[in-house]
């Protein structure tokens, strides 16, 4: 281009150009340069995944991977739940990436799609589950059906609710009446999301006299409705389950659906029981939810298919007051909320749906009929024949409780009995149901706390075991796992109150008592004091019992030694775990408290030790001291002038004995050096005595385990008799014999010649081997006074 300028322009002009392009380019570059530096500056506070130009599928794709499956430590048990997800799980999948695809369509096009694909899905489901003429809504949160239900029961009766809001409420205030036994926290979570204070909800009891205690209370409710219509309230709607979340009971739903034609309210249901209405036979309870006016289905759970949605199916006839409530939408991208279940729906076919649903209530049958024949199982179904969910729990009367209270002291002292056996078996069934779903992680056994059983096990395959694929082998080794448990649990309940009343007998330690232990019992070793301060104290304390816990975990035995639970426990305490019925607690208690004084003795002997040395060496220094002063008076003073010194002992040598001092740790005493320099040999001073063991320890067999009562019931039992006879031998050969007048004394041999022949284990091996566990000693004294004698 400069070129160009030359040729067409005169040389001035051609220089002014040059120049200016000059000019131009080095303001261009500096202003590249800032641009350049802002973007650096402004890329600083930008994450580092979303720096640069981006990355590539691969390394995102990674990073989900990681995400998902997380680190290695984590139990197989988690990663099982996401190995399940067979090709109907695939076909929901896919149903959400062509969702986000339609969406891109034309308007036309996508509204004759969505408007297909609604009305399609609506109408299956109100064909499978015996729901005519009925519409849907689709919705990923289970509660957010039941919210839009009351919003248009709140439109449908009060008229001008859409132009005066809550001030129409004001007048005539609703009332929502759900079951105590429904989901914790569904009341409140309606009342903040309708602006309705809580005194609109109305929680109704369950029966207590006759009917299943997890079932609403149909005359109490009729009384609760008739006492609000006369304070001027509105009764709105009924919150009904067929399945209730604890126990999986169904609630009297014809009954209930009279009394809400009565009173004009509107009756919902939902539950895990709505699945069997697929079924070709269902339970006359649960067949009476097809006349509600609205029921919540779950088919994610149910079918095991992931990330679809729930669906409430409702009857009203007017469409404009179900868009002002929410349960539709013009909105034709809302309708696509519906496309993964058109797509799976279809690929399970009616056969499929069906097969899922009655292979969960065959396993529900077959743990059932198992837990028939198992003793201390206590089961809470409704019904025996067709149960969906199985709810169980371990329980055993305790055989020591009086049941004829003779004074109201009594009868109080038993109600705390009774209170603390319920948290107890709260605590067992709480670790039962823990141990079944790690042993067994596909049957999806849970814990569930319901308010008159307690702490019960759950087994609930409608709403596990198309996700986790759990079979029939599974509920067998469910089983299996459950019979190995239950006689943990007995001796362990039986055990707790020998423990207690061992540990209370035993000088040092201290019983803690604490329901909530799934074990034996929990001890603490108390620290004697010196008049130490308390923290010194409770440092002391901790020290003791965390060394005490590593001694008995080196131990070779069964039992399981712990710290306790993480949070909530008690402090510087030893837990034991379960035990068996061959546990032998009085020589568990003793190991505990030997163990501690031994630890407690080291402790001490440690502590004092500094003392102990520094007393023995200024004890040593001063005897010293005084003998060089004895010394020096023995050797005179000539001997102690140099020149004079060497000359005198030169002349008339000077010989002492030399006199030093040791220190005996184990007696904490000086000690004179004479016996080394005599023997030339250093002297090991005297032996500590050996720490005391227990007895039965002693008389243990090779491989036998500690803490077992086995052992004492056959060996034992010969050994102990065979030594008696010894020793009944050898104090009647000790015993000087009773002469009559005129009769001489016999030597030993004699009197042991002239021995009874009905003790037959006196024979010569027996002599023999009482001999030979005795000192040669002991034996020649024997033999000379039965000479003497």
């Amino acid at each position: 281009m400069d070129a160009t300028l030359e040729k067409m322009v005169d040389p001035t002009l051609a220089e002014m150009g040059k120049n200016l392009n000059e000019a131009m380019k080095m303001l261009e570059d500096s202003q590249r340069k800032e641009e350049e530096n802002e973007k650096k500056y402004a890329r600083k506070d930008i994450p580092g995944p979303l720096q640069g130009s981006g990355q590539d599928m691969v390394s995102i794709l990674q990073l989900v991977q990681n995400l998902m499956h997380g680190e290695e430590e984590e139990e197989s048990s988690q990663a099982c739940r996401l190995q399940n997800v067979g090709e109907q799980g695939h076909m929901a999948l896919l149903g959400h990436s062509l969702a986000a695809y339609i969406s891109i369509l034309d308007k036309e096009r996508l509204r004759k799609l969505t408007t297909r694909i609604l009305s399609d899905t609506t109408l299956w489901l109100c064909r499978l589950f015996r729901y005519e003429n009925g519409s849907a809504y689709y919705h990923e949160d289970d509660r957010e059906g039941l919210l839009k239900i009351c919003r248009l029961v709140i439109h449908t009766c009060y008229e001008d609710y859409t132009v005066e809001g809550f001030n129409v409420l004001c007048n005539k205030q609703p009332v929502i009446y759900i079951s105590s036994a429904a989901r914790t926290g569904l009341g409140q979570a309606l009342c903040n999301q309708l602006g309705l204070p809580l005194s609109c909800m109305c929680h109704v009891p369950c029966n207590t006299m006759f009917g299943s205690q997890h079932q609403m209370d149909v005359a109490l409710l009729d009384r609760l409705i008739k006492d609000d219509v006369e304070c001027g309230k509105l009764p709105l709607l009924l919150v009904a389950n067929a399945g209730t979340p604890g126990a999986g009971h169904t609630d009297k739903l014809g009954r209930l659906k009279e009394l809400c034609e009565q009173y004009k309210m509107w009756l919902h249901v939902e539950g895990v029981n709505l699945a069997t209405l697929a079924l070709g036979y269902v339970s006359s309870s649960v067949l009476a939810a097809t006349k509600c006016d609205s029921m919540t289905l779950t088919l994610g759970s149910w079918l095991g298919l992931p990330a679809v949605p729930a669906v409430t199916l409702y009857k009203h006839e007017d469409p404009s007051l179900s868009l002002a409530a929410g349960l539709t939408s013009s909105q034709p991208v809302e309708k696509l909320r519906a496309l993964p279940l058109w797509l799976s729906l279809q690929y399970l076919g009616h056969d499929g749906i069906v097969e899922r649903i009655k292979h969960a209530s065959q396993l529900s049958q077959r743990l059932l009929e198992n837990l028939k024949n198992l003793d201390f199982i206590k089961t809470s179904v409704e019904d025996e024949l067709s149960s969906p969910v199985v709810v169980f729990k371990f329980f055993q009367k305790y055989l020591n409780r009086d049941q004829t209270p003779h004074a109201a002291q009594t009868s109080a002292i038993q109600h705390c009995v009774i209170s603390n056996e319920g948290h107890i078996y709260d605590t067992f069934n709480q670790w039962l149901g823990e141990q079944l779903a790690q042993l067994v992680p596909a049957s999806g056994i849970d814990v569930v706390e319901l308010e008159d059983e307690g702490t019960c096990v759950r087994f609930s395959p409608l709403m596990t075991s198309a996700v986790l694929g759990t079979e029939i082998q599974d509920v067998d080794q469910l089983v299996d796992c459950l019979k190995m448990k239950i006689p943990v649990l007995t001796s362990t309940l039986q055990l707790r109150e020998e423990f207690e009343q061992e540990v209370r007998r035993t000088v040092g330690l201290l019983y803690i008592e604490d329901l909530s232990w799934p074990g034996l019992g929990i001890v603490r070793y108390n620290y004697h004091s010196d008049g130490k301060n308390d923290d010194n104290q409770e440092k002391e304390l901790e020290k003791i019992n965390t060394e005490l816990l590593k001694k008995l975990n080196e131990l070779e035995s069964d039992l399981t030694f712990s710290l306790g639970p993480e949070f909530g426990g008690q402090k510087n305490c030893i837990y034991i775990g379960m035990v068996t019925e061959d546990l032998d607690v009085s020589e568990l208690v003793e190991t505990i408290a030997a163990t501690g004084r031994e630890i407690e003795e080291n402790s001490r002997l440690l502590e004092n030790m500094t003392e102990v040395v520094r007393k023995g060496i200024q004890e040593a220094q001063l005897q010293l001291q005084k003998a060089n002063e004895e010394r020096l008076l023995e050797e005179g003073l000539l001997r102690q002038i140099p020149v004079v010194g060497s000359v005198l002992n030169w002349f008339s040598p000077f010989q002492a004995s030399p006199k030093g001092r040791t220190f005996n740790l184990t007696a904490g005493s000086l000690e004179s050096t004479e016996s080394t320099y005599v023997s030339k040999a250093q002297g090991t001073g005297t032996t500590p005595p050996p720490t005391p063991t227990s007895s039965l320890t002693k008389q243990r067999h090779s491989g036998q385990k500690i803490f077992k009562r086995g052992f004492r019931n056959s060996d034992a039992f010969s050994e102990t008799s065979s030594v008696s006879h010894c020793d009944d031998l050898e104090k009647m050969a000790q015993r000087p014999p009773t002469l009559s007048p005129g009769q001489e004394q016999r030597p030993l041999e004699t009197l042991k010649r002239e021995l009874p022949k009905e003790v037959p284990q006196a024979t010569n091996k027996d002599t023999e081997d009482i001999q030979s566990s005795e000192s040669p000693n002991d034996c020649t004294n024997v033999e000379e006074q039965g000479n003497q004698r």
